[in-house]
C-alpha cells in the first residue's frame, strides 16, 4: 500500500486528478471536504469557532459563515492562522480516522488531497510520494473565477496564500501539467502516474 500526497493550487486541476484516480482504485482522502463538513452547521469546529471569532462569523443555520471569514483571514493573518489552529487538527484526526478504515479494507493507495501539503511538514512526513497538478497562474485564476464568481482580484490574494508554483514543483515527486488544452490528454497523463502507484 502506498501513500500519495496530492497537491496543486487552487483552479489547478487537482479534484479532477483525485476522481480519475478514484476511478482507478485509489482511496481518496480530502482534506477540504473533511474541513468543510467540521465548519458546516453541527459540525464539531462551530463552537470554537463561535468562541474565537464571535456569533458573527456563524450563519443563522449554524455554519460557518464562509465568506466573512475568507475576507477576514486574507486579511489579517493571525486571522486566518487562529481559524487553522481550530480546523486543522480537526481534519488531521478525521483524515487518520478515514486512513485506518482504509488499511483495514487493504486499499492499494490511499491519496491525500491536500491544498496546502507543500506548507505543511506534517503532511509531507505522512507520505511517500507527493504528486503536483501544475498550471500557469493566470490558467488558474480563470477557472475559480469561473466556477465561484469570484474577481480576479479575491483569487489572486487566495494564490498569494498557498505555495507558489516553484515550490510546489519542487516538492513535487511527479508533476503533472494541466493546462487545459485537453482533458484526455490530461486523464492520459494522470493514468501513467497512477501505474507508479500500482493501480
Amino acid at each position: 500500500m502506498i501513500r500519495i500526497g496530492l497537491t496543486g493550487g487552487i483552479g489547478s486541476g487537482k479534484s479532477t486528478a483525485a476522481d480519475l484516480l478514484a476511478r482507478r482504485g485509489a482511496t481518496v482522502i480530502d482534506a477540504d471536504a473533511i474541513s468543510r463538513s467540521v465548519t458546516a452547521s453541527g459540525g464539531s469546529a462551530i463552537g470554537a469557532l463561535r468562541e474565537a471569532f464571535g456569533p458573527d462569523f456563524i450563519t443563522a443555520d449554524g455554519a460557518l459563515d464562509r465568506d466573512r471569514m475568507r475576507q477576514a483571514s486574507y486579511a489579517d493573518v493571525q486571522v486566518r492562522k487562529r481559524l487553522e489552529a481550530i480546523v486543522h487538527p480537526l481534519v488531521g484526526a478525521e483524515s487518520a480516522r478515514q486512513e485506518a478504515v482504509a488499511l483495514e479494507q487493504h486499499a492499494p493507495c490511499i491519496i491525500f488531497d491536500v491544498p496546502l501539503l507543500v506548507e505543511s511538514r506534517r503532511w509531507r512526513q505522512k507520505v511517500d510520494l507527493v504528486l503536483v497538478i501544475d498550471c500557469l497562474p493566470d490558467i488558474q485564476i480563470a477557472r475559480v473565477m469561473r466556477r465561484s464568481g469570484l474577481d480576479a482580484s479575491t483569487v489572486g490574494r487566495i494564490i498569494a496564500t498557498q505555495a507558489s508554483r516553484a515550490e510546489r514543483l519542487r516538492a513535487a515527486d511527479i508533476a503533472v501539467s494541466n493546462a487545459g488544452d485537453s482533458l484526455a490528454q490530461f486523464a492520459s497523463e494522470i493514468g501513467q502516474a497512477a501505474e507508479r502507484f500500482g493501480l
